[in-house]
């Protein structure tokens, strides 16, 4: 069977809601990461099979196959189509993982995976009403930037809780501390302020013309533990999951260039050779990256000792915490060594882009390893891929 490489990966570096890139549009945002990623690549967009992007949102701007858009925008040829995905905060490791299965069944050759998200731009939207005028009675108006919106009534009420709701059931169950959190909060910003500055994140930033960022702009400097414990708990009364230890609202792209083997697109930075998908109860949905990982690692043929680092999606502090109790063979200290969504921001449909894409820059600075990215996902699902170099 053809193998799948990544040849290039790239992204926006994170804008943090209202911030430096709330004011470009999704679509633009897509057309920045693709057109980059052909330009350093010297690809001919011509031979871009598909463009395979996730975007979690799609109410706003991004409503209309976002993939295609972008891709247009790009200037790329008309013959380039585009498909949008959507597993929500998993889009673009689900994108990476249908552009990866079309290569390896021989339908590709060259696919542009990736992801989007403009969560400040994200709209406000009011269902239909039943009449065309009604004479009584007002409309919800839901935000579209996060979180459950005209939920089925048929769903369990235990199911339907918000994400940080979730995160605090975890903390409970996982016996998560505050203390814990809010210093593993404080060590993704320190790993993501240190590897800004020392030129780890260079080889895959394309910034966005006219709104340029010397770095993610969600990353605070001087952030301790002490600072964070000041922090009132945002989802029950006596909780631990504070605004400083969850992800922001961000926004941003990324674009990962997939291929089969020995094409003339330069050095491949990595492999895929695993890839796993699994689900829990919606209200569990912290820890289901731990058997997605699990799965990719078996269908990869490795084990957790063959493991040099992994990149882990930081939805929560107290999500990631658990996430690594539950990997009993992994070094704590090997995941995100360059800091996580905490710090680097979370824009949901990009962020599985930019796991992967990082793993695969520093595989290929390392020279050689394996590693994992593994993302959760609203509603009780996670996914995880492995690569090797």
């Amino acid at each position: 069977m053809t193998k799948t490489v990544i040849y290039d990966a790239v992204r926006t570096p994170f804008g943090k809601a209202a911030g430096a890139l709330s004011a470009v549009r999704p679509d633009d945002l897509a057309a920045t990461v693709l057109r980059a990623i052909v330009e350093r690549t010297g690809l001919d967009p011509a031979r871009i099979e598909d463009v395979i992007f996730g975007d979690a949102n799609q109410a706003g701007e991004d409503n209309r196959n976002v993939a295609r858009f972008g891709a247009l925008l790009a200037g790329f040829p008309t013959s380039v189509t585009g498909t949008t995905v959507n597993r929500l905060c998993a889009s673009s490791v689900e994108a990476v993982i249908q552009g990866s299965r079309a290569i390896e069944s021989g339908d590709a050759e060259i696919i542009l995976a990736g992801g989007v998200e403009s969560m400040s731009r994200a709209p406000f939207v009011v269902e239909k009403s039943r009449k065309p005028w009604p004479a009584t009675g007002n409309q919800t108006m839901w935000n579209t930037s996060i979180g459950w919106r005209m939920t089925n009534p048929a769903l369990p009420k235990n199911w339907t809780i918000s994400n940080g709701e979730s995160a605090e059931k975890i903390a409970s169950e996982w016996d998560i501390s505050r203390e814990a959190q809010d210093a593993f909060a404080v060590r993704s910003h320190e790993l993501a302020a240190r590897a800004w500055a020392e030129g780890m994140y260079d080889a895959e930033i394309v910034q966005v013309e006219g709104h340029e960022l010397a770095r993610d702009e969600g990353i605070r400097d001087g952030t301790s533990v002490e600072k964070l414990a000041g922090l009132k708990a945002l989802f029950a009364k006596d909780g631990s999951v504070t605004a400083g230890n969850s992800s922001s609202i961000n926004d941003g792209a990324s674009a990962v260039l997939l291929g089969r083997e020995n094409l003339d697109l330069g050095e491949p930075l990595a492999r895929v050779i695993g890839r796993g998908a699994h689900g829990v109860d919606p209200d569990q949905f912290p820890i289901a990256p731990i058997e997605a990982a699990n799965k990719a690692l078996t269908r990869a043929g490795k084990t957790w000792a063959d493991v040099d680092f992994v990149e882990l999606n930081e939805a929560f502090a107290s999500q990631s915490l658990a996430c690594i109790q539950g990997w009993p063979d992994l070094d704590p200290e090997s995941v995100n060594i360059h800091g996580g969504a905490l710090a680097i921001g979370h824009p949901l449909g990009a962020s599985g882009g930019r796991i992967i894409g990082h793993a695969a820059q520093e595989l290929k600075r390392r020279g050689s390893g394996i590693a994992v990215a593994a993302i959760c996902i609203g509603v009780g699902q996670g996914l995880a891929v492995v690569l090797e170099r």
